[in-house]
């Protein structure tokens, strides 16, 4: 009897150590879509040191212009996703209160909408696995789970942000943490 399949739809994917050297070290991912077809997340602590108005040539509201370009991945740097929350977001489509959007029209309309709560955060390129590539990586423990809130994605500075959910994780994580990066400078 096969295994049944677990969607790790609206977790963390953090680096717990064993992707140093590759674009993934020390990273974490958002998952976003997760299913026996392959999975699709955004990388939440890579930014481009950008903003999209320098990098996307679109005629976005200027609050949109000035958001900062996060790089989600090393699949398809030309595709543009973005991640939206506000203070009731009753259809959100990752986590409670957290969508993913694809659209420019989308994104026009938001930037456009006034709202106090609403955050945006958009990204260039994404984190993509084929069916089973996620599963296969699990099984090598190549990944660590961690659950996700809008926080991780909107006010943790990404630069910070690895460190501070291996501190969450607690125990061992929170001692790697830390840790430099390459364990041989120890």
């Amino acid at each position: 009897m096969g295994e049944v399949f677990r969607s790790l739809k609206g977790k963390l994917l953090i680096d717990g150590g064993d992707l140093a050297g590759s674009f993934f070290g020390r990273s974490v991912v958002l998952l976003c879509q997760h299913s026996s077809e392959g999975a699709f997340g955004l990388v939440l602590n890579r930014c481009t040191g950008k903003t999209v108005g320098e990098m996307i040539l679109e005629d976005f509201p200027e609050n949109i212009n000035e958001q900062n370009l996060s790089i989600g991945g090393p699949v398809q740097s030309q595709a543009m996703s973005f991640l939206h929350s506000d203070g009731f977001l009753p259809d959100a489509n990752v986590i409670p209160n957290l969508s993913l959007e694809h659209s420019m029209d989308e994104l026009v309309e938001l930037g456009g909408s006034y709202s106090t709560t609403k955050q945006i955060r958009i990204f260039a390129g994404y984190s993509g696995w084929g069916p089973g590539q996620l599963e296969d990586e699990m099984k090598r423990n190549a990944w660590l789970i961690h659950e996700a809130n809008v926080d991780h994605v909107f006010s943790i500075q990404p630069d910070k942000l690895w460190r501070e959910v291996m501190i969450q994780m607690g125990g061992v994580h929170r001692l790697m943490a830390d840790g430099p990066e390459d364990i041989s400078w120890n």
